[in-house]
């Protein structure tokens, strides 16, 4: 029999690139609204970039913000393990 495909797919190295990809789709739809809603072209041009600009800033700053909450949740993990097998060696030693 063959094995079953895994659930997840392993991530893929792009993933910067396609978010940029999209970043830059959204904010070309963004231009096509607003250019079709009567701005002027410039208008909409600057508004479009802005909106890829801050698509592809909030994905930077919220993968920082998932390494930075990993590191802080690893640690207080850490520090609630030492204190649980402080806890289990003081009532091993009383043989609760």
């Amino acid at each position: 029999m063959n094995s079953p495909e895994p659930a997840v797919r392993p991530a893929s190295n792009s993933s910067s690139a396609r978010r940029i990809a999209v970043a830059v789709i959204l904010s070309g739809l963004v231009f096509a609204v607003l250019w079709i809603m009567v701005f002027s072209m410039v208008t909409a041009l600057l508004i479009g970039a802005g909106c890829c600009v801050a698509i592809v800033a909030a994905s930077s700053v919220s993968d920082l913000v998932e390494v930075l909450l990993d590191a802080v949740a690893a640690v207080i993990f850490g520090v609630l393990a030492v204190i649980a097998a402080v806890f289990g060696a003081i009532f091993s030693l009383f043989g609760f």
